[in-house]
């Protein structure tokens, strides 16, 4: 069995919070093909991606609550298993509005990982070691978005899309499999929370009286939000206006996942030297200097894709900086409702996110400046709350 403060059980949470990144970041360069398969739109086809946030959101609500009741173990099998199901029916489907669904259902299951990951962290690890352990989680997990864009982009020139959910039934197996032969238990004590719809509202709602949940919470929506911007319209921009073709899309996608990476690196000793807010601080400053910069040179017309690809890597920088910590924090002050804190973060996150990837696709066009405009927009935002909240954030102790 995996043990805590190991490297195998690090890599298994990695694995297991990367399940979702992998549904998205491997088959972005397959979208153009996708619209074209299905004689779609672009708003169309974005809705493949917009449709998996809001199933992820959707699912978030469920898995941690249930998990705090019933174990981490058994819902985490469960929604392996649902994920590993919808990439058949995405492999199969005849239809853009069915693709559509089956996106929707697939994230449903996918979401349940990510939420439990996290409350198994929170189950072994408290404080600055609990944002260390996912700093080092999202350093792993960083290697899937550098891998998926260019496998899948070789997938799209010699397989076809398709594909692409072939291998999502593959990984959703092997690490069901891993779930059922290795993984402990991690939940010291069960919640006696009766699980119904309306409870599982009035725990949240408990939540959401913490002030400092609120303010780690909302870091938390506008980091992923700023990041989900490039995620479902950086293949649009790219490949569309700045003529990139699949496998150089892929390639330039790796500047944001470089960027992450480092980050999530540098995290691990910042943590230590700064603590929680320190580093968060490093972060949300790293958020808005690169989608100001982004903004700025898209505006200024320069006409290479670096103009949003480098600024996006110092974006991402502050994702890694950011993300790992603020959620560390907001689970802290929770350590018997960790799944439902969790799940209620996961929520909000993917939410805003969703809602952020729809306008940005009905307003994608013949213009890039959309894209570092969201992104421009989230990342001075997080600098802006993070400055304003500081008496907030000193209570979640």
């Amino acid at each position: 069995m995996l043990k805590p403060d190991t490297l195998a059980l690090t890599i298994v949470l990695a694995l297991l919070t990367a399940l979702g990144p992998l549904s998205t970041d491997m088959y972005l360069p397959s979208l153009p093909a996708i619209a074209a398969s299905f004689g779609a739109t672009t708003g169309q086809a974005q809705l493949t991606l917009s449709a998996f946030l809001f199933g992820f959101a959707a699912g978030q609500f469920f898995y941690g609550p249930i998990s705090d009741r019933i174990g981490r173990k058994p819902v985490l099998l469960f929604g392996l298993g649902l994920f590993t199901l919808a990439s058949l029916v995405c492999a199969l489907a005849s239809s853009i509005e069915m693709l559509v669904g089956a996106r929707f259902l697939q994230a449903l299951g996918a979401s349940g990982p990510i939420v439990l990951g996290r409350a198994i962290v929170r189950d072994f690890y408290e404080g600055p070691r609990a944002g260390r352990e996912l700093s080092r989680m999202g350093t792993i997990m960083g290697v899937v978005p550098a891998i998926a864009p260019v496998f899948g982009g070789l997938i799209a020139q010699f397989s076809g899309w398709r594909m692409t959910f072939a291998v999502m039934i593959l990984c959703g197996a092997a690490l069901a499999a891993t779930v059922v032969l290795r993984l402990p238990e991690s939940i010291r004590t069960k919640s006696d929370a009766p699980i119904s719809f309306g409870s599982i509202l009035r725990g949240f709602g408990v939540l959401l009286k913490h002030p400092a949940y609120r303010v780690y919470v909302m870091l938390s929506m506008l980091t992923y939000g700023g990041l989900f911007a490039f995620i479902s319209g950086s293949s649009f921009v790219l490949q569309g206006i700045y003529g990139l073709d699949e496998l150089a899309f892929a390639f330039s996608f790796a500047f944001m996942v470089v960027g992450f990476i480092a980050g999530t690196s540098l995290a691990q000793r910042l943590v230590g030297l700064y603590g929680l807010d320190g580093t968060i601080r490093f972060g949300v400053s790293s958020l808005a200097a690169g989608g100001v910069a982004m903004l700025v040179l898209v505006a200024s017309g320069v006409a290479s894709s670096l103009a949003i690809t480098m600024p996006m890597a110092v974006y991402a920088l502050g994702v890694g900086l950011t993300m790992p910590q603020s959620m560390a924090s907001a689970l802290m002050p929770f350590p018997t409702r960790a799944g439902a804190a969790s799940s209620l973060l996961g929520i909000c996150q993917m939410t805003f996110a969703a809602i952020l990837g729809v306008v940005l696709g009905q307003n994608l066009g013949a213009s890039a400046l959309p894209l570092p405009a969201a992104i421009a927009t989230t990342g001075v935002l997080a600098l802006a709350v993070f400055l304003s909240t500081a008496r907030a954030r000193a209570s979640k102790v």
